[in-house]
């Protein structure tokens, strides 16, 4: 069987957690499955671990090498190949260029790790759809249009659909999940909870919906040792003392503001308290009230942005971390749990969505919306050293159901059984 996927995603990059899915479930079925053949589709060529899915550390360099209108793709089975497949627009790669691919080159079946489906699909078609927080938590995404669509697109779409979606971000997410939930042949999501959202939100059956949880990779993320490279990347990020971590973009979404106000709390009350609070991620929609509650509370000094990480550090950064919180108030699974689990990190995280099925009793709660508490839950981690071994304790026993080799698995069972 030719089973084609859109890697659009899983090459950008800076990636976070639908990229990283994308990508290491391609790395994961070319370790696995020696039996049917793939074809990658991109908008650019593939590099590094895309390009050679053989590579046991895949963010090392590999040569881009073409073979006539394909990308040669090194595997363990040499069954993968990719086809870059330009576009002139910012915008509707999958929607416009893949699908007129489809209408004349169609793999037997397509996977697409996100929740755009191209308009024209071969029958045996898959999503992922992970999660639909645009209609639960509205406020929380951008008013804007999508990136690159101007007013005229925003007037036709209102045509179009009758006023019921126009070219902003939350209408765009909206009619793509939709679209996607009717006219795939089978839909996989990452949790108990957002399947139980998409049932209720968009009527889907549930006969047609299969969870398949998220792994994390663990030969990068596993505790690392306090010494001399420890102190090295700390202080290449500005870290110079003991800290509490989060990780994700700095956005509405992630709830940034809060937690810092939560912090801002914490050192008020437990003034004693040296800790830093270092928060990695790109600056995303609401950034700027980071900024202003950042200066309200003359917190420069002692929080942390460095932006964007270099991968291998961050395993080392989980590490030395005093605790790792999770205030987001929408996830349909949270990655950063399982990293934070893997490498002994005691977690805070939000009792909201996702995050206590996937954390279990690998984390104390807290009402995402509540300041006090959640600077109170921060305060338990912090002043409890029991609190802290019991958490870390029972992290690394839970992460132990989560790996990419059973997400591959589980979904190479799906695609052979449509």
């Amino acid at each position: 069987m030719l089973i084609g996927i859109d890697a659009s995603r899983a090459n950008r990059n800076r990636k976070t957690g639908t990229e990283w899915y994308s990508y290491y479930l391609i790395r994961e079925l070319a370790r696995l499955d020696e039996n049917n053949q793939y074809i990658l589709y991109t908008d650019k060529p593939l590099t590094g671990g895309l390009a050679d899915l053989s590579l046991l550390t895949p963010e090392t360099t590999a040569p881009i090498e073409f073979d006539g209108d394909y990308q040669i793709i090194k595997s363990p089975y040499n069954n993968f190949k990719a086809k870059v497949l330009s576009w002139p627009l910012r915008v509707f790669w999958t929607l416009g260029r893949l699908s007129l691919e489809m209408l004349q080159h169609a793999p037997d079946c397509l996977f697409v790790p996100a929740h755009t489906l191209p308009l024209i699909r071969p029958h045996k078609s898959i999503v992922t759809i992970h999660d639909i927080g645009f209609k639960r938590e509205t406020d929380l995404y951008g008013s804007g249009r999508v990136a690159g669509v101007g007013g005229i697109i925003n007037a036709l779409a209102l045509l179009i659909t009758g006023g019921r979606y126009g070219a902003g971000q939350v209408d765009y997410l909206d009619w793509s999940t939709a679209f996607a939930l009717k006219k795939a042949k089978k839909i996989i999501t990452i949790s108990e909870f957002s399947k139980q959202e998409i049932k209720e939100v968009y009527k889907t059956p549930d006969k047609k919906l299969e969870v398949i949880y998220n792994g994390y990779d663990d030969n990068l993320y596993y505790p690392r040792q306090n010494n001399a490279i420890t102190k090295d990347v700390l202080n290449k990020y500005g870290i110079t003392q003991p800290f509490i971590f989060g990780v994700g973009r700095l956005e509405k979404k992630k709830n940034t503001v809060r937690l810092i106000e939560a912090f801002a709390l914490l050192k008020t009350e437990h003034s004693s308290l040296p800790h830093q609070l270092v928060l990695i991620g790109s600056a995303n929609y609401g950034f700027r009230e980071v900024r202003q509650i950042i200066s309200e509370y003359e917190l420069s000094n002692e929080v942390i942005l460095p932006g964007w990480v270099d991968e291998a550090d961050m395993p080392i950064i989980y590490s030395a971390a005093e605790m790792f919180v999770f205030p987001s108030n929408y996830e349909g699974f949270g990655i950063p749990l399982l990293e934070a689990m893997a490498c002994n990190t005691p977690i805070a995280a939000s009792k909201t969505a996702s995050l206590p099925e996937i954390a279990c009793e690998a984390a104390v709660y807290f009402d995402p919306k509540n300041t006090r508490e959640i600077a109170e839950k921060i305060a338990d981690v912090l002043l409890s050293a029991k609190l802290r071994e019991k958490l870390v304790e029972a992290g690394a026993k839970r992460v132990k159901n989560f790996s990419w080799e059973k997400s591959a698995k589980a979904t190479l069972k799906i695609i052979e059984n449509l």
